[in-house]
């Protein structure tokens, strides 16, 4: 071996001359072959390299050719055969370099052994050792010499090739073999996919609130229990497939119960009954603008009387309202459909009422005595807006109003939804309605004005087509 050595020795004292920077350049050269560099740009670099050399001759850890004998006699290079990997690379590691992505730095120490010692596993860790050289080197060309990386995955004009491995224990091989695809067919069937037409919504929840009372409380009260239901559901062109054309209809059921203790003849009394339909049809005109038809219908469901008393106060369609208006609308939806506004304005509106049943006195409703309906021509306007101020909290809000220019009647709702889990919402329900034709409150702070509002908590139930 020593004999060898001596006929290397001038080579070794070159490379070990050059130092840190002589052994980046020995990767740099072969990987410069890989993307085909030109000879006088590898001659430029090994000069550049033996300039810093010189001037780092001071630090040069071998000094003579006595002192590399006392080296080689002192270390037993051979060792080094049985655990660091020193066969060839592959051929394909000259050809030219594509990036694919990031690559960590390798933190391996240089001589770190590549092998355990234990023959069964020989096979695996020589290509596991490959691999790791050719990534350090991948790296190296990656971000420390970019301009030489000529290709980037992401650019090809072709799609790159895939391979899988097939491992051969009996022969201590793997073997990478390509993923072939024939012309003309595909590995998987999808399946198609039907245009949604429709978009629809329902909720539906029930909320209950209590309290309990001892006959012995200091400031007295009644027990109560109450409990109030909803159930909502709309329906709605999907504007993807229909963008010219706008239509929505929206059905919504409200009831609420409460015990009636003050009440000696009624175990019960409702606190709300309202089964309510609205219906926008539109084409569009320009923008955010439709040339629209809109409809509204709301009766109750159940009889109704008052505190101790026998005389019925409402019934299904006594009262009933139709509201029918032609003009213009504006719908106006956020990409994060966190928002929306619509605004219906209706120049030409028509307004029915009606009480059905002949038990229920007409002249409560507006509706001349004797007569069941009551027909008016004017103006209305309605304004939807809906508010995801976060993801468990809703504000949805409407304003209606109509005028036929003697009498005006406002209805302001307002419900914010608490989404405590899936299955689980509090709700504050704040109704304002104004109508000039209902005769003023006693209490004078209040006049035409009447209010209604509703804190409860409860189950709840949600389904969507998206």
């Amino acid at each position: 071996m020593n004999h060898i050595m001596r006929y290397l020795l001038p080579a070794i004292l070159m490379l070990c001359s050059l130092s840190a920077p002589a052994q980046a350049l020995f990767f740099d050269t072969a990987n410069v072959s890989a993307v085909a560099a030109t000879q006088a740009e590898i001659m430029r670099k090994i000069a550049e390299a033996r300039a810093q050399a010189s001037a780092d001759s001071a630090r040069r850890a071998i000094r003579s050719i006595d002192e590399l004998y006392t080296y080689i006699d002192s270390a037993d290079v051979s060792e080094h055969n049985e655990y660091v990997y020193q066969k060839a690379l592959p051929a394909y590691t000259l050809a030219p370099l594509v990036y694919t992505d990031y690559i960590w730095v390798d933190t391996t120490a240089n001589f770190h052994a590549d092998f355990s010692g234990n023959p069964a596993f020989r096979w695996i860790e020589e290509q596991q050792a490959m691999s790791r050289k050719l990534r350090n080197m991948q790296r190296k060309m990656f971000f420390e010499h970019p301009e030489l990386v000529k290709y980037n995955i992401n650019m090809l004009p072709e799609a790159p090739k895939r391979y899988f491995a097939v491992v051969d224990p009996t022969a201590h091989t793997i073997q990478m073999e390509e993923v072939t695809v024939t012309p003309g067919k595909t590995t998987m069937s999808s399946l198609k996919v039907k245009k949604k037409h429709w978009i629809s919504t329902f909720n539906a929840s029930l909320q209950f609130s209590q309290a309990f009372i001892s006959p012995n409380w200091y400031q007295g009260g009644n027990n109560n229990v109450n409990a109030l239901g909803n159930v909502y559901y709309n329906v709605k062109l999907n504007p993807v497939y229909h963008p010219k054309v706008l239509f929505e209809t929206t059905a919504l059921y409200k009831l609420g119960l409460n015990n009636a203790p003050d009440d000696s003849i009624h175990n019960y009394s409702i606190s709300e009954d309202l089964l309510q339909v609205n219906t926008t049809l539109g084409v569009k005109a320009i923008q955010h603008w439709y040339y629209s038809l809109t409809g509204q219908f709301k009766t109750q469901c159940l009889r109704s009387y008052p505190t101790n008393s026998t005389k019925l106060r409402t019934a299904f369609l006594a009262p009933g309202e139709l509201n029918v208006g032609l003009g213009m609308t504006y719908n106006y939806s956020n990409k994060k459909k966190t928002l929306s506004f619509d605004a219906s304005i209706a120049p030409l509106s028509y307004a029915l009422r009606m009480c059905l049943n002949p038990d229920v006195d007409p002249t409560l409703y507006n509706i001349p005595a004797g007569e069941r309906f009551s027909n008016k021509y004017g103006s209305s306007a309605e304004l939807k807006t809906m508010w995801k101020i976060t993801y468990n909290i809703i504000y949805t809000g409407r304003i209606f109003t109509f005028t036929d220019y003697s009498n005006t009647q406002i209805d302001f709702e307002n419900k914010f939804s608490f989404e405590v889990n899936r299955f689980l919402t509090t709700q504050l329900y704040w109704h304002l309605r104004y109508d000039s034709h209902t005769p003023p409150s006693r209490d004078p702070a209040w006049k035409n004005l009447q209010m209604k509002e509703i804190l409860s908590m409860g189950f709840a139930y949600k389904f969507s087509s998206l």
